[in-house]
């Protein structure tokens, strides 16, 4: 029996003591990696959100540009469409003005020539008879 308690004391001290304290120093080891595991993709996670936050910012950046451009040239079209507008109808109320002038001259021609016609007519009809021949 002594002999039995004299083994069990050397198999503590020489084998199970080492042995566990290899143990838990492999186990704080794989925890301490399975930690700093961790701490990366949480990290990593942090980066990548911020990364996200900042593509969706540049995102919208550019959307405002596209559509500051998108308005800029919409009312540049719409100045060159209105400026386009009122030389044509300038161009409208100078033709009328024309028309109506022509209009006023062509009648104006046309009762001096009918009151020339008329006095004409007027100066046959009185003339006395045989006196033109």
């Amino acid at each position: 029996m002594i002999l039995l308690a004299l083994l069990y004391v050397l198999y503590t001290l020489i084998v199970h003591k080492p042995l566990r304290r290899v143990l838990e120093e492999r186990r704080s080891k794989t925890e301490g990696a399975v930690e700093k595991s961790r701490a990366d993709i949480a990290g990593a996670e942090a980066r990548t959100s911020e990364y996200e936050q900042r593509l969706r910012e540049a995102r919208a950046t550019l959307f405002r540009a596209q559509e500051a451009r998108r308005k800029a040239a919409l009312d540049a079209r719409t100045a060159v469409l209105n400026e386009a507008r009122a030389k044509a109808q300038a161009q409208v109320q100078a033709a009328k003005a024309d028309i109506q002038k022509d209009r006023e001259a062509a009648q104006d021609a046309l009762e001096a020539e009918a009151q020339a016609l008329a006095a004409e007519i007027i100066r046959r009809v009185l003339q006395p008879a045989g006196a033109g021949r």
